[in-house]
């Protein structure tokens, strides 16, 4: 079946052969415009009330925003009476400018300056539609109709302006800038700002909007280039750019028509708008930080700021959302912790101001997270996950041998129950599976005599419910214990491996021991914990002792279940 293709058109292109901006990089942050209280919150099912854009103008303040667009107070009575509401109880610091939309209507213009008056400055955003379909569906004007709307709308804002004790900046966007032929776009805007009369150091803002997302970023890029070279007062005016995510790729439009030449982001946090959204600010932001380029707003604290605008907005942050989503920072796949695991302790090895770990593109701490959740265990994890959760969060430094004998209990454990195994319950079946196995053997005390030619092991240890001493001799207390395991009891055991460390640092410290040892033919590993390594290294050899006579039982209540069934 075919799709009905035929009922849309490619979109155009630009006919700049010597584009510039693929070649241009991103060293300083944008001004950054938040538009969450009048964009983002048209867009919501249930608008924000009073108390929580109030909230919400907090958070953005705290976060380090110069620029907030508080509404649209000529259409709303609740807008109108946040603006007041802002100016009258001084909540709007020095270094901030709020910024309030209007249409080019002269009892809306008139409006908004009713609303700002006594704001120590505010942007006034004057827009009105220019695509060749609004102008012929919508306004029934031809070019130079809807040209008039917009220069008379800024002579009005103008004489505003000039009665006002406000500092005014003006801003005009030629509202669904994608759909609008580049000539006439530049022609408008050219307009408007002959009226308006900027000034290098009086800019005033032209906004460029994707209302629609409807074609790549590429081109997008090449219409910004394009625009700001055929700008004749490209020195008195702030290109801005306020992309919508109709097609997904609001950032890279953003970030494109960075490179391309704009100078000023309007979006907001975490993409919230119209359809699929707007340009998430979040990300933009955290994308420059990745790349060694100050934001110019404090993230440090991101899982709080989630938490006020999901309050705010009564919309969820998806689990999956570029640096803020709960599993942004989390490894279910064995091959990606692994890699994480020993990208981390290199790192930290290494000394290294500049951060370098496998599938982790930030530094988790730097936006307010911990490690404890940069790994988590589930049946697709592997050895590297476990051996990470153990170490990081109980300081058992596992072998590798170890950590694939155990890994695959866990992926067992998982696959039979399903979901995930937290830290604590991983150490719970490490507990249970190794460090509980105290059965049938259990070693209760022993001394201990080294001398040049050897050293000699005395143990007390209970046997079947029954406690005995065994001695024997070899080089080294552990040589020892097996010598008189295999002299007294008739246990057949060879250690193969041995590993090693304390678990902590300072004079309490405690030591973990590692023994992987064939008893009787069977292979297993033992853990021994004790303050004293050479007690943690005797208690490993007799837990080895213990799992393997626990490995034969499971595997020959496996036999039996088998034979019955």
């Amino acid at each position: 079946m075919s799709m009905p293709h035929w009922k849309y058109r490619p979109y155009d292109t630009v006919e700049l052969p010597d584009r510039r901006w693929p070649d241009a990089v991103v060293s300083a942050a944008p001004v950054w415009c938040s538009t969450d209280l009048r964009d983002g919150n048209q867009a919501l099912v249930n608008p924000m009330d009073s108390a929580r854009k109030r909230h919400f103008f907090e958070l953005l303040v705290g976060l380090g925003f110069k620029e907030i667009e508080v509404g649209f107070p000529s259409a709303s009575k609740t807008d109108f009476d946040f603006v007041r509401l802002l100016i009258e109880e001084d909540l709007i610091p020095d270094d901030v400018t709020i910024a309030m939309l209007t249409q080019a209507r002269p009892e809306l213009i008139e409006g908004t300056f009713d609303a700002l008056e006594g704001a120590r400055r505010a942007i006034v955003h004057l827009y009105n539609s220019t695509s060749t379909t609004q102008r012929r569906v919508v306004f029934r004007l031809d070019r130079a109709g809807i040209t008039e709307l917009a220069v008379r709308g800024t002579t009005l804002c103008r004489r505003l302006a000039d009665e006002s004790s406000t500092e005014i900046v003006f801003e005009y966007s030629p509202e669904s800038f994608h759909d609008t032929e580049l000539d006439y776009a530049l022609e408008i805007c050219e307009a408007v700002a002959a009226e308006w009369g900027p000034t290098p150091d009086a800019k005033m803002i032209v906004n460029l909007p994707t209302t629609v997302e409807q074609f790549p970023p590429n081109i997008y890029a090449d219409r910004i280039e394009w625009f700001g070279r055929q700008s004749s007062r490209r020195d008195s005016v702030l290109i801005s750019v306020h992309p919508h995510n109709d097609r997904g790729t609001a950032v890279a439009t953003a970030e494109l028509g960075l490179m391309a030449g704009a100078e000023r982001v309007e979006g907001t946090l975490f993409g919230n708008g119209e359809r699929t959204g707007n340009v998430d600010l979040i990300t933009l932001a955290l994308n420059l930080l990745t790349q060694g380029v100050d934001p110019g707003l404090d993230l440090s604290q991101l899982d709080e700021a989630k938490r006020i605008v999901e309050e705010c907005n009564e919309l969820p942050v998806h689990p999956r959302h570029p640096w803020s989503g709960e599993l942004v920072y989390t490894a279910f796949s064995g091959s990606h912790q692994d890699a994480i695991k020993k990208g981390m302790y290199a790192w930290e090895r290494s000394g290294s101001e500049v951060w370098d770990v496998p599938y982790l593109p930030i530094d988790p701490k730097d936006v307010g997270r911990s490690y404890e959740a940069i790994i988590r265990v589930n049946s697709q994890s592997g050895k590297g996950g476990v051996a990470y959760l153990l170490q990081s969060r109980f300081g058992l430094d596992l072998p590798r041998g170890l950590q694939i004998e155990f890994a695959q209990q866990v992926q067992a454990l998982a696959d039979a129950q399903g979901g995930e195994l937290s830290a604590a319950e991983l150490y719970d079946v490490f507990r249970e599976r190794y460090l509980e196995a105290t059965g049938p053997y259990e070693l209760l005390g022993y001394k201990h005599e080294a001398s040049d030619t050897g050293d000699r092991l005395t143990a007390t240890v209970r046997a079947d419910g029954e406690e005995t001493q065994i001695s024997g001799s070899g080089n080294g207390p552990i040589a020892a214990l097996v010598h008189a395991a295999a002299q007294e009891l008739g246990l057949a055991v060879r250690v193969v491996d041995y590993h090693e460390h304390a678990m902590s640092t300072g004079e309490d410290a405690t030591a973990a021991a590692y023994i992987e040892a064939d008893v009787d033919g069977e292979v297993v590993w033992g853990v021994g914990i004790h303050a004293s390594i050479v007690t943690a290294s005797l208690r490993a050899v007799v837990n080895a002792v213990n799992r393997a006579a626990l490995v034969r039982e499971e595997r020959a209540a496996a036999l039996r279940a088998f034979d019955t069934a």
